[in-house]
């Protein structure tokens, strides 16, 4: 096995050669990837377009609320190209395009409010996205008719503003719809159609120019609504790799606090531990450090071998030395715990290598070697917790 990123398996064939298998740790997530991208273009195959699923449905979204808020901006341009159209077409033909308008705009808003109200989860985003073209496509050639509104007069004037209006909802459905490019097209080629029929049919230069003009106006407005397009499909995709890096924040945060819950359980069982132990040892320690002392000091009467009275002093501080290191370790455990005060006092230099001396003396002594302490007796004092 290889711990340096990737996994080996050993198999033997029928020569009984060893043949190895690489497998990648990322071998799981790589899978995953690909599974959800075959799911998106199964999506995007099903839906007729190139955008994810979800950003279809986020576009569509877009333009449905557009439509709710340019509800009285629409009707009210056309009430003004109506009335206005009165000055040169009979007045019967100009209610019968405004009561179209209204009953196309009609048609779109209600098929815009069960978008609304159905849950994300029952939309069917082709679906519904060809319901809308086709809602926009009767609207857009209802508006188309505008051009046909007096058809019959000579009128220059006329002319002029209905090349004007052709400007005018160009601008706005643009606004509005830019954000499914179809719906655009569907909703404003019509009116473009039919103004620039009108304008080549007068048979004059002056309006085939104004016919050209339309034409490049039109394209001119097809490519500011696909940079809009553009600009909102690349907002949305940065919001969903904001939420993706988001939840990947939250989950990497979650796992974090698990393991920082962990760790301090584990230093709350290990503190409890060494406080146990140190309770342990203490106790026994304490009955040798009592009677090797009283043995040292012949307390209970001299001792005839004056090796078992070294032996004595060696046990004694070798208990000692035992004690401190038991100090130590709870002076660790309290310093990972930010409880640790220091307590300063003066300290000779000479008597902490005297210290470590007779605590090596035994082993140096069992080995032959013999330590030789030299140290200037004038050394300072150093002003230190010993403890530390």
């Amino acid at each position: 096995m290889d711990f340096h990123g990737s996994l080996r398996l050993i198999a033997k064939d029928a020569a009984n050669e060893p043949e190895v298998v690489h497998g990648s740790p990322n071998g799981g997530r790589d899978r995953g990837s690909t599974a959800e991208q075959v799911r998106d273009a199964r999506a995007r195959l099903a839906q007729g377009t190139d955008i994810k699923p979800e950003f279809a449905y986020e576009l569509l979204s877009m333009f449905v609320r557009n439509e709710f808020g340019a509800v009285a901006t629409i009707q009210l341009l056309a009430v003004i190209f109506s009335l206005a159209s009165m000055f040169w077409a009979p007045v019967g033909e100009a209610i019968v395009w405004l009561l179209l308008v209204i009953f196309s705009k009609v048609l779109l808003l209600e098929l815009c409010r069960r978008f609304l109200i159905t849950p994300r989860t029952e939309i069917n985003v082709g679906l519904w996205r060809r319901r809308l073209i086709l809602a926009e496509l009767v609207g857009g050639l209802v508006w188309a008719g505008f051009a046909l509104v007096g058809a019959g007069t000579h009128d220059a004037s006329s002319h002029v503003f209905i090349f004007a209006s052709l400007i005018v909802v160009l601008a706005i459905r643009m606004t509005f719809a830019s954000t499914v490019m179809p719906i655009l097209y569907v909703g404003t080629i019509p009116m473009t159609v039919a103004v620039v029929a009108r304008l080549l049919l007068l048979d004059h230069p002056f309006y085939w120019a104004m016919a050209s003009m339309a034409v490049g106006v039109h394209v001119y407005f097809i490519f500011l609504a696909k940079g809009l397009n553009s600009t909102a499909l690349a907002m949305l995709e940065f919001r969903a790799e904001k939420d993706a890096l988001i939840a990947e924040l939250e989950g990497e945060k979650s796992i974090s606090d698990e393991a920082r819950r962990r760790a301090e359980s584990a230093n709350i069982a290990k503190s409890r531990f060494l406080a146990t132990m140190s309770h342990e040892l203490r106790t026994p320690l304490n009955a040798i450090l009592g009677f090797s002392e009283a043995m040292k000091a012949e307390i209970m009467g001299p001792l005839e071998n004056t090796t078992y009275k070294e032996y004595a002093g060696d046990i004694h501080e070798s208990g000692r030395h035992l004690l401190h290191l038991i100090n130590e370790i709870l002076d660790l455990s309290r310093i990972e715990a930010g409880r640790y005060e220091l307590h300063e006092e003066p300290v000779r230099l000479s008597d902490i290598a005297e210290d470590c001396h007779r605590l090596l003396k035994l082993r140096a002594e069992s080995k032959g070697l013999h330590i030789v302490l030299e140290f200037d007796p004038r050394l300072p004092q150093i002003w230190v917790d010993e403890r530390a």
